[in-house]
């Protein structure tokens, strides 16, 4: 068998096994006395809400895509949209991971330059990373005007937040204006291999990428309001998978028990855990003991989000699986 034949299995056999021990970790029992709770509308309403946050990601990538002009349609990037996403879960950390597989995807298989290979994933996960944690940071703002709960911890969650989002910010500020600066940098970086023939290039696709990433700004302004509003959708969409969720327990849920949910749980994917295992048990474990509800009821919340988890991760390996088979 040679190297090109073996390569994939020995990237497979890990992977696999990183799903095997994800998967492992399933409230199985959990997860069938929640499905049996769940009506027929309830389900209909939970598979729509979540089919419409991934077509609505998959449909702003597109949008992007397209403002810079790059010739992929939308049922290529959802292709690679999920596959990327699936690695992301098996890998430390579910914010992050999968992005090198797409960009590779993007110039190998779709064909696009490789800065505007770059310029498009990077443009998507800027939206998505700034709009994530600026919903947190007005969720927390609304926790504190919120007489119904302490707000004591919650002060020192909305510093740390908004610092995240002022860091976002300034970086998206920094690349539009000061491209150059960054340009320099990285030729300091890459000054002792750039006789290699890979990084030989690396000045005029950076230029490239700062030129079209500023004529976008320019010109396509009503571009990135639509990706800005598709983006609000795909967090509409997330708000309304939650309250479904939380409605299939029959408990009284106000707005402030609402938020201290979410942001719970939007919480714990930060943290460097694959898929967030172990770190949302414990969010939302938490939540539920600062509400004062039940923890029979968390025990189903995370039956139920963990058989989506389980459903978008067996999807994207389809997915992943398709990419490789057109290899």
């Amino acid at each position: 068998m040679t190297w090109h034949r073996a390569l994939p299995i020995l990237l497979w056999l890990p992977a696999l096994m990183l799903v095997g021990a994800v998967l492992n970790q399933l409230p199985l029992t959990a997860i069938t006395r929640s499905i049996e709770a769940l009506s027929i509308s309830q389900w209909l309403a939970w598979i729509g809400s979540n089919l419409a946050i991934v077509l609505v990601a998959a449909q702003r990538w597109w949008v992007l895509s397209n403002l810079l002009k790059l010739p992929v349609g939308v049922a290529q990037l959802l292709l690679i949209r999920q596959a990327g996403q699936a690695v992301n879960f098996i890998t430390p950390g579910p914010q992050f991971g999968g992005e090198p597989l797409q960009i590779f995807w993007l110039y190998k298989r779709c064909h696009l330059p490789l800065h505007g290979a770059l310029l498009s994933l990077g443009l998507d996960r800027f939206y998505e990373l700034w709009i994530n944690f600026s919903i947190l940071v007005l969720a927390v703002l609304l926790l504190l005007a919120s007489p119904a709960v302490a707000v004591t911890n919650w002060r020192e969650i909305l510093l740390s937040l908004t610092a995240i989002l002022l860091t976002l910010s300034l970086f998206g500020w920094f690349i539009l204006k000061r491209p150059e600066q960054i340009l320099a940098g990285l030729k300091r970086l890459a000054r002792r291999w750039q006789q290699h023939p890979r990084l030989q290039n690396i000045e005029t696709h950076w230029q490239r990428l700062g030129s079209d990433l500023k004529a976008a700004v320019t010109a396509g302004k009503p571009a990135l309001c639509k990706a800005f509003i598709f983006s609000l959708c795909g967090w509409a969409g997330l708000l309304l998978e939650l309250w479904l969720l939380l409605g299939v327990f029959d408990f009284a849920v106000d707005m402030s028990a609402f938020l201290v949910v979410l942001v719970a749980m939007r919480l714990s994917f930060l943290l460097p855990l694959p898929g967030g295992v172990g770190s949302l048990e414990a969010a939302l474990f938490w939540a539920f003991h600062y509400l004062s509800w039940p923890a029979e009821a968390a025990v189903g919340l995370i039956a139920l989000m963990r058989l989506r988890d389980a459903i978008m991760l067996i999807g994207g390996l389809g997915c992943l699986r398709v990419l490789q088979a057109r290899r």
